[in-house]
C-alpha cells in the first residue's frame, strides 16, 4: 500500500460508511450517513494534507460491512486481525480489548466492561474512552450500556437514536439461524 492517507466511502443498506487508513493503519469509521458528501465532511475532520480516495480500501472489510447492514451476521474481529488500529494509551487499550469481544447481540455496562479491564470502580473512565471511540461498529461500544438498563449517550453521528437501532439490528442478527 502506498504511504498516504486514504479513505473510501461506500453505499450500504444505512448509507454511506467511510473509512480512513494511513498505510495499514485504520485511523477512523464514520457510520452510515444519508449521503457521501455528509460522510466525507465528518471523514476527514481535522485530516491536515492530502487524502485520496481509495474506492478498495480494506476491500474485504468494506463486503463485510455491507453484509452486516444487510442483516446478516459478521464477526468484524475474527475477519480481519490483519488490520492495525490506532495506538491507544494503557487504560484504553484493556476497555477497547473488552469491548472488541462483546458478541453481536449481547450488551455489557460500563461497570461490567471497567471490571473485566482490570479496573473495577472506573466506570465513568470507560465513559469516556469509548466517547474517543474512532472505529465505530469495529470496536463495539455501541454494545456498552448503562447499569440501569438505558442506553446512555453515543458519541457518533446519531447519537442515541443509532446506538438504539444498532443494538436492535444486531439482535435480530444474533437470532437468525447461520
Amino acid at each position: 500500500m502506498e504511504k498516504g492517507l486514504k479513505y473510501a466511502i461506500f453505499k450500504t443498506e444505512w448509507g454511506f460508511f467511510g473509512l480512513l487508513a494511513d498505510n495499514n493503519k485504520l485511523l477512523r469509521t464514520v457510520l452510515p450517513m444519508r449521503s457521501f458528501q455528509i460522510t466525507k465532511k465528518y471523514l476527514l475532520v481535522g485530516m491536515v494534507g492530502l487524502t485520496r480516495e481509495d474506492k478498495r480500501l480494506f476491500y474485504e472489510l468494506q463486503k463485510s460491512i455491507r453484509n452486516y447492514y444487510k442483516g446478516t451476521y459478521v464477526d468484524l474481529n475474527k475477519s480481519f486481525l490483519s488490520i492495525t488500529y490506532p495506538v491507544f494509551g494503557s487504560f484504553a487499550c484493556k476497555v477497547i480489548k473488552v469491548c472488541k469481544l462483546i458478541p453481536v447481540g449481547r450488551t455489557l455496562t460500563y461497570s461490567q466492561v471497567a471490571k473485566k479491564a482490570g479496573f473495577p470502580k472506573a466506570a465513568r473512565a470507560v465513559g469516556n474512552v469509548l466517547a474517543k471511540n474512532s472505529l465505530p461498529l469495529l470496536i463495539g461500544c455501541h454494545r456498552v450500556v448503562r447499569a440501569d438498563g438505558k442506553i446512555g449517550n453515543f458519541s457518533a453521528p446519531g447519537g442515541a437514536r443509532m446506538k438504539k437501532k444498532m443494538l436492535e439490528h444486531e439482535k435480530r442478527i444474533a437470532t437468525k439461524p447461520r
